[in-house]
């Protein structure tokens, strides 16, 4: 079958959002309120913020502002990789944390396994599934570089297991394999909006007040609290967290620090007994190749397969408009990608096709900030790498608000900002050069031109 008519049917919504199961929205804040801590932001973020807070704290009135709906955005449509890193891979912690990437390797495995806890504790049906994930190598030379990642994970207390061409193809079979490394312990699997909806049910629960449809418009400083605007009133806050990751923030000086970055991703229709055992994948890892321009791919509870990434598209600006969440040549590429990738699947059809915004920055993963003599914290910059790292930034922004020393707050990682992004013209024109060249590297067996080598000397960079 042509690649192009496998998208012949495929609605432009996330998957995991096309869902009976979602929750009927919180009404809008109307008039003015006050509490001791506001959240702005209805995704990961802001949701594990205002979790945490009540459970340290049960008598701490909590109130979550959100501009649509709670995990309507990145929260809700991304691929469900659950991973224990805080640092967008080990490679990179190592790269910009030599001396405390072992702290925030341990710190990434215990936030993981708190998020485990967490589901079950508060009985949150979302697929969770401890599987782990496999990096594949679809090039030669990718082969060396999956044995210096198992050495270095072994290194920090990792448990990667290498497999070999065959080992690897009899975990997912694919021509296009020729080596793998399973990650099995610091992964799992999880439907991403179904998280963040049974987030929302347990803030709820615990008395949190949320109101969906309200935008933060204007922030300012009153006396020993902050002032937050909205369409329809005011809220007073002893403190704010500021959630809200790809979107403006409303406090302008942070602006600089992300990009907002489209991310493509679609969904095949469910697999038969048949399709699904010509490709093997019982132990229903994740798995992305090593390319710079790499895929993401999952399974699904009923066996679909979860198709994403390569494009990372950023548009001049910075804008964040919905009519940028489909792009018909990205899912072609994809599409095509897909068939390559899995031959023996000719003849199935995607059934979604969506994308969406992400929030980077310079340095591939959060970084955090204070305002407003403290009163005011921020985490954003997760780049794609989310699912998880978004509650250890909850603790963070809790432990700065509080005015605590803790293990987290000394951490290079949240002391240092990265380097703002330059403004326009010049920021577009550098994140086109730098994608141009890292589709170059993937052409050249990895070789990286001098602009990559004066991006990685200086600690810049932009990933897809």
């Amino acid at each position: 079958m042509n690649h192009l008519a496998s998208l012949r049917d495929a609605a432009p919504t996330p998957f995991w959002l096309d869902d009976p199961g979602r929750p009927q929205s919180a009404p809008a804040l109307v008039g003015d309120t006050t509490c001791d801590l506001l959240v702005v932001g209805g995704g990961y973020t802001g949701l594990w913020t205002a979790l945490v807070a009540k459970e340290r704290d049960p008598s701490t009135d909590v109130v979550l502002i959100e501009a649509d709906e709670a995990g309507g955005a990145a929260s809700g449509r991304n691929g469900g990789f659950c991973e224990a890193s805080l640092t967008h891979g080990l490679h990179n912690g190592l790269q910009r944390w030599p001396e405390e990437i072992g702290l925030l390797e341990r710190l990434g495995r215990e936030n993981l396994q708190a998020i485990e806890e967490a589901v079950e504790r508060h009985g949150i049906d979302c697929s969770w599934e401890r599987t782990g994930s496999l990096i594949v190598a679809t090039e030669p030379y990718q082969v060396d570089g999956l044995k210096e990642e198992a050495e270095a994970l072994t290194r920090y207390g990792g448990k990667p297991v290498l497999l070999d061409a065959e080992a690897v193809r009899a975990e997912i079979d694919s021509p296009t394999f020729l080596g793998g490394l399973w990650n099995k312990d610091d992964v799992a699997m999880v439907n991403p909006a179904r998280l963040a909806w049974g987030l929302k049910r347990a803030c709820l629960d615990l008395g949190v007040r949320i109101h969906e449809h309200t935008p933060a418009t204007s922030l300012d400083e009153r006396g020993v609290g902050i002032t937050v605007r909205t369409p329809y009133g005011r809220i007073g806050a002893r403190r704010v967290a500021l959630a809200t990751n790809a979107y403006p923030s409303v406090l302008r000086r942070h602006r600089p620090y992300t990009v907002p970055v489209y991310d493509y991703a679609l969904m095949t229709e469910p697999l038969t007994e048949q399709q699904l055992a010509s490709v093997g994948w019982r132990n229903r890892q994740g798995f992305a190749d090593s390319a710079n321009q790499f895929h993401y791919v999952r399974l699904s509870v009923d066996n679909r397969i979860l198709w994403g990434g390569y494009d990372a598209v950023y548009r001049y600006g910075g804008r964040v408009r919905a009519e940028h969440d489909q792009r018909p040549e990205t899912f072609a590429t994809l599409a095509r990608h897909f068939f390559t990738t899995f031959p023996q699947l000719d003849g199935v059809r995607f059934t979604h096709a969506w994308g969406g915004a992400i929030d980077t920055s310079t340095r591939f993963c959060v970084f955090f900030d204070t305002s407003h003599h403290g009163k005011v914290a921020y985490a954003a910059g997760f780049t794609g790498l989310g699912v998880g790292a978004t509650r250890f930034g909850a603790e963070v922004m809790l432990d700065l608000l509080a005015g605590e020393r803790t293990a987290r707050t000394e951490l290079q990682l949240v002391r240092r900002k990265p380097l703002p992004f330059p403004p326009e013209p010049v920021r577009a024109a550098g994140i086109g050069i730098t994608k141009w060249s890292m589709a170059r590297a993937d052409r050249n067996e990895g070789r990286r031109n001098l602009w990559l080598r004066t991006l990685d000397r200086f600690g810049l960079g932009f990933d897809s």
